[in-house]
């Protein structure tokens, strides 16, 4: 018996040991630096600078800006785009901007899982209002630019591999039941701690959420105008959103650890040469500045002009920006953009009165940006330049002075725009580069390579690339 009992002991003995050895070796394995669940308050900081810093403000608004001729490209990629071969085209151009916004895009809807009813932080609505607001903002710039995407297959690792592409019209009803469903929840009560310093954009300020998710609102119904003209709802909207520069939704570079990335790229690739179509609108106007946006290259005395569409490829010649800095703000939405917003959809009601001074305003803090410090001028230039050419034709100076303030930051609402009035016949905004009258506008960009190589739905419809110079997306006439 004793033998017996030994043995059972023994035996006992040893499977404690390899349960405590398995659990000490599974501890071991973790990586603690890598956790698989990780409270929405940590995640929500990343996605808004995410949104910020690499999707508003990067790439995407580097390339935009060539084709919107806010900058001329002269060198390397910049110079490709510029002269239309390759970039626009290939699917390798966009796929750093593709592959970052399905990241974030998955980010927030993890939030909004973890926030919403059966979730470890169900009731947290403040924060779910805050992801859903940015999530609407990364699927419409995502859709925008790209047309038709895969949405809601998508985001499912592991389970759908290769998601069908959904239409931009359905995506768009995505945004913006994001938005109605944001503008419900900040009004909740939570139970959950505000997020203070964690939100890089507002510090936790709730109100200031419900004005960017109203001004978001203003800006889509407006993208959507061909479709479905709706400018009461603009201004409405539009309205409820900013009522200062203080409230616009921006992101904040300290100029050490968080650098503009405009200036980041100024100081790393200067691939940008001063646009001749954009210092010939700001001549023709008087604008005061001209003397503001760009300085000489580096080793030279004057400010030389790049010619839209066939500048030398060479670096150090043409004069470059003087208002990219770092610490320059990137907008993702701007108060100047909502008062040009009111001020075109008073101008398309007939209400010119009310467009006038929305203008003003819009003007007023366009050039009373941080780094263009125009404020005392503005009264003047408006008075002398601005309204004489706004009595005259006043969308065509309405959406000039937008293309004008939209220098350098928002360089993809002002292509947005540009596509859109031209869909809707109203293409007041005159680019130069020759390639664009050749048929070599871009319309859109294109799809990330990442998904041409893995997932035939996307593949079919790239192709060679070559339609973003022949396909609209939905919303400027387009069926994709």
């Amino acid at each position: 018996m004793r033998k017996i009992l030994n043995i059972a002991i023994f035996g006992l003995l040893m499977t404690s040991m390899w349960s405590c050895s398995e659990d000490v070796l599974d501890d071991i394995n973790k990586n603690i630096n890598d956790p698989t669940d990780v409270t929405s308050n940590l995640i929500i900081t990343d996605a808004m600078v995410t949104s910020g810093f690499s999707i508003t403000g990067s790439d995407l608004a580097f390339y935009t800006s060539i084709y919107m001729e806010h900058n001329v490209g002269i060198w390397n990629q910049g110079y490709n785009a510029e002269i239309r071969v390759g970039e626009p085209i290939s699917a390798t151009t966009y796929n750093n901007s593709w592959n970052t916004m399905y990241n974030n895009m998955f980010n927030l809807k993890t939030i909004i899982t973890k926030c919403s009813e059966g979730g470890s932080e169900e009731g947290n609505y403040h924060t779910l209002a805050m992801a859903q607001t940015l999530l609407a903002h990364n699927l419409a710039t995502l859709t925008d630019l790209m047309g038709d995407v895969p949405w809601s297959e998508a985001l499912q690792p592991g389970i759908i591999y290769t998601p069908k592409l959904d239409k931009q019209e359905d995506i768009y009803k995505e945004v913006n039941r994001l938005l109605d469903e944001a503008l419900v929840n900040f009004d909740k009560d939570t139970k959950f701690a505000g997020l203070g310093a964690q939100d890089f954009i507002y510090k936790g300020n709730i109100g200031l959420w419900k004005k960017f998710a109203n001004g978001l609102k203003a800006r889509y119904i407006m993208r959507t105008s061909l479709i479905n003209p709706n400018y009461d709802g603009v201004i409405d909207f539009a309205n409820k959103s900013f009522a200062a520069a203080s409230e616009q939704a921006q992101l904040t570079y300290n100029g050490s650890t968080m650098i503009s990335p405009f200036y980041k790229f100024y100081t790393d690739r200067n691939y940008f040469g001063t646009s001749q179509s954009l210092y010939n609108k700001l001549e023709e106007r008087n604008d005061p500045r001209i003397d503001v946006f760009w300085k000489p290259a580096a080793g030279t005395s004057e400010i030389e002009i790049a010619p839209n569409g066939n500048p030398d490829q060479v670096q150090g010649k043409y004069g470059i920006s003087a208002i990219s800095n770092a610490t320059a703000p990137t907008y993702i939405l701007s108060y100047h953009e909502i008062e040009f917003l009111k001020a075109e959809a008073y101008v398309r009601k007939g209400d010119l009165t009310s467009a006038q001074a929305a203008l003003k305003n819009a003007v007023t803090a366009a050039m009373s940006k941080s780094n263009i410090g125009l404020k005392a001028e503005a009264e003047d230039y408006f008075e002398n330049e601005v309204l004489p050419k706004f009595n005259s034709n006043p969308l065509s100076e309405v959406m000039n002075q937008k293309y004008i303030a939209f220098y350098e930051e928002e360089a993809v609402e002002a292509y947005c725009d540009y596509r859109r009035l031209v869909a809707m016949n109203s293409n007041v905004i005159k680019l130069e580069n020759s390639k664009n009258a050749g048929g070599e506008f871009p319309l859109r960009l294109t799809y990330g390579n990442s998904d041409v190589t893995t997932n035939i739905n996307v593949r079919n419809v790239y192709g060679d690339g070559r339609y973003v110079y022949s396909e609209n997306v939905w919303w400027a006439g387009g069926t994709r």
